[in-house]
C-alpha cells in the first residue's frame, strides 16, 4: 500500500505542468528553484498563464492551494517586463484582510524578488505609519497592504506615487468584506487609477458582495477560475477529520488531556473570542502546559513575534481566534483543534486548512456538545467528511478540583476567567445558526465548570435572542473586526479627559464653572484606572513567576497530570 501511495504521488507530480514551461524571467526561475518549487498546483496552472497575458481573473480555490504564487508570479513578471524603478512609484498593490496574511505574502514576495531589482514593501495597521510613509515616498514597486492602512496612506501620504499602478490584487475578498471593510474597499478602488490596470480577485466563496466588489474592481468579462468545484470534497485528501461529543463541564479537561499527550506535536487550538484565548493561555501556562496566544487585542509587535515564533518552531501549541484561520501557511502543523466550533462550514474549512498543506498529512478534531450535532449536517452539505472520535472517560485527566482552587485564590486569573466566560457566551449568542447554537439552551453551571468555576459567575451579558438578528450579526462583526486590521488608532489609548476636551460632554453642556471641576474629576478617575491596570500587571507578573517556580519544584503538592 505504501509503495502504491508513493507511486501515485510521484505520478501526480509528473502530471503537473512545470514552471519552466511558462517562459518566465531568469530571475524568477532562479528564485522558484531556490524556494523548492518546480511544478504548479491546479490553481497556479490555470491562473498564471492567463494572468501573464494581462487578462483580469476572478478566482476561487481551496485553502492551501498555492494561490499566493498564482498572483505573485504574474505581478513580479509584470514589474520586470516594464522595468519598474523606485522613481516610478507603486506598480502592484496586493490587498489582504489581516496583518498576519499580509506578513506572509510579503515574505513570499521577498523570496520571489530576491534576484529582481524592483522594490517591495508592506503597510498594515499597528505599524509605524510615519516610517511607512517614508518608504512609500522613496518608491515601493510592489506593495502588500491591509485595507484600513492602505486607505489612510492613499488619503494622507504626500509623495505616495500610485498613478503608475499596473495591477491590483484583492486576496481573500470574502473575508475582507465579512469583517466590515466594504466601504474602505469601495473608496480604495475609487481612488486608484483604473486605466489599463489589470485586476485579480481571489475569494474562497462567491457571495453577492464579492460579486459586487468584482464588478467595480475588474474589467468586463474577467476569466473565472474555480478549482474548488472540481474537488469531490472541500478539504484535501491528506487531512484526517473527526469530531468528539463532549458535555460542557468536561470540555477543558478533555482539551488539557489532549494537549498533555501531544506536547511534542505542533497544534493550533481555535477559540471564539479574544478573551477566551487570553484566559486559556494564561491558565495553561500556569499549570505547566506551554502555549502561545494569538488574537486581535494584542499589540502588533506581540502578534508578529508570536506568529513567527510559532512558524519557526518544530513543535508547540498555539491558541488563536480566527485571525490565524485564513490563508496563513504555517509549516508542519500536526493537529487543528476547534475547541469552540464555528457557526459556518466555510470557517471550519479555513481553520482545518492550516494543516495538511502542500501534500503533507494532517489531523483535525472538532469539539461539539450533543445539542450541536446538527452542525454536522451543514458540514456534510459542504462536502466535509468527518468521523466520530471517542475518548474513554477514565483516561481524561480530572483536574477540576485543582482548577477551582486555583481560581479561588488567584484574583487575576479569576478575573481573566470571568472575562473569558462572558465573551464565550456573547460569541455563542452571535452565532447565526440559532437552532443548533442556542445560547438559551446552554447549561451555564456546566459552562462555568469548563472555565474553572465551582459556581458560574454572574456576568452582565445580553444572551437573549430577543433583539433580533441584527444585534447578533453586529456582535459577530465586532468579534471579526477585533482580528482584522483596524488601523493604528486601535492601539492608541485615549483617556476620558481627552475625550471631554476634544468632543465635549456626552451628557449635555455643563456650565463654565462646572467644566474645570468635571474635567479634573475625569482626569483623576482615568489616572486611578491606569494605576490599577499597572498594579494588576505587576501582580500578574509576580503571581505567574511564583506559580511557575512552585510547579517546577512541586512544593505546593498540586498534581496537574492526573
Amino acid at each position: 500500500m505504501a509503495a502504491e501511495a508513493s507511486t501515485s504521488k510521484a505520478s501526480d507530480a509528473q502530471e503537473r505542468p512545470l514552471f519552466s514551461s511558462l517562459n518566465l524571467s531568469e530571475q524568477t526561475n532562479k528564485a522558484l528553484a531556490e524556494m523548492g518549487f518546480t511544478s504548479m498546483t491546479p490553481v497556479q496552472a490555470k491562473s498564471i498563464p492567463v494572468l501573464l497575458t494581462g487578462k483580469d481573473v476572478l478566482g476561487a480555490a481551496q485553502t492551501g492551494s498555492g494561490k499566493t504564487l498564482a498572483f505573485l508570479i504574474p505581478a513580479v513578471e509584470l514589474l520586470h517586463r516594464l522595468k519598474f524603478k523606485p522613481m516610478n512609484g507603486t506598480g502592484i498593490i496586493i490587498v489582504t484582510p489581516t496583518r498576519e496574511l499580509a506578513l506572509q505574502i510579503f515574505g513570499v514576495a521577498k523570496q520571489l524578488m530576491e534576484h529582481h531589482s524592483q522594490t517591495f514593501g508592506i503597510v498594515m495597521g499597528g505599524a509605524n505609519m510615519r516610517a511607512e510613509s517614508d518608504k512609500l515616498q522613496k518608491g515601493v514597486n510592489l506593495l502588500v497592504a491591509t485595507p484600513g492602512r492602505l486607505l489612510d496612506h492613499l488619503q494622507t501620504t504626500k509623495g505616495f506615487v500610485y498613478r503608475n499602478l499596473k495591477a491590483l490584487v484583492i486576496d481573500e475578498a470574502d473575508r475582507i468584506l465579512e469583517v466590515g471593510f466594504e466601504e474602505q474597499m469601495k473608496k480604495i478602488i475609487a481612488i486608484l487609477p483604473n486605466e489599463n490596470r489589470q485586476s485579480m480577485l481571489f475569494s474562497a466563496t462567491q457571495t453577492t458582495k464579492v460579486s459586487d466588489l468584482a464588478r467595480i474592481s475588474l474589467r468586463p468579462g474577467p476569466v473565472q477560475i474555480d478549482v474548488a468545484k472540481q474537488q469531490e470534497t472541500s478539504t484535501v485528501s491528506t487531512l484526517s477529520q473527526g469530531y468528539v461529543v463532549c458535555p460542557s463541564d468536561k470540555r477543558f479537561l478533555l482539551l488539557f488531556t489532549f494537549l498533555k499527550k501531544n506536547l511534542k506535536k505542533k497544534v493550533i487550538v481555535f477559540f471564539s473570542s479574544c478573551n477566551s484565548v487570553k484566559y486559556h493561555s494564561e491558565l495553561l501556562n500556569y499549570i505547566d502546559v506551554a502555549v502561545l496566544a494569538l488574537h486581535g487585542k494584542q499589540k502588533q509587535q506581540k502578534r508578529t513575534n508570536t506568529f513567527f515564533e510559532f512558524i519557526n518552531a518544530e513543535s508547540g501549541i498555539l491558541l488563536s481566534t480566527d485571525v490565524a484561520a485564513r490563508g496563513l501557511d504555517i509549516p508542519r502543523v500536526d493537529w487543528i483543534i476547534q475547541y469552540d466550533p464555528p457557526d459556518d462550514p466555510r470557517d471550519y474549512i479555513h481553520r482545518v486548512g492550516r494543516t495538511a498543506r502542500a501534500g503533507k498529512v494532517g489531523k483535525s478534531l472538532l469539539f461539539l456538545l450533543e445539542s450541536e450535532l446538527g452542525f454536522l449536517r451543514y458540514l456534510k452539505e459542504a462536502k466535509v467528511p468527518l468521523n466520530e472520535f471517542s475518548f474513554p472517560q477514565d483516561r481524561v485527566f480530572n483536574i477540576q478540583t485543582q482548577m477551582e482552587k486555583l481560581l479561588a485564590k488567584n484574583y487575576y486569573l479569576h478575573q481573566s476567567a470571568k472575562d473569558g466566560y462572558r465573551s464565550y457566551l456573547q460569541a455563542y449568542a452571535s452565532y447565526s445558526l440559532k437552532k443548533i447554537f442556542d445560547v438559551n439552551a446552554l447549561d451555564l453551571a456546566k459552562v462555568g465548570k469548563s472555565f474553572g468555576f465551582a459556581v458560574p459567575p454572574r456576568v452582565n451579558v445580553n444572551i437573549g435572542a430577543s433583539k433580533g438578528p441584527n444585534v447578533n450579526n453586529k456582535n459577530k462583526r465586532k468579534r471579526d473586526e477585533e482580528d482584522a486590521d483596524e488601523g493604528e488608532e486601535v492601539f492608541e489609548e485615549i483617556t476620558d479627559a481627552q475625550k471631554v476636551d476634544e468632543e465635549g460632554d456626552e451628557d449635555g453642556e455643563k456650565s463654565e464653572d462646572e467644566k474645570p471641576q468635571y474635567r479634573s474629576q475625569v482626569r483623576r478617575q482615568g489616572k486611578q484606572r491606569r494605576i490599577e491596570t499597572l498594579g494588576k500587571k505587576r501582580v500578574e507578573k509576580e503571581v505567574y513567576k511564583k506559580g511557575k517556580e512552585r510547579n517546577q519544584r512541586g512544593k505546593d503538592g498540586t498534581q496537574w497530570s492526573r
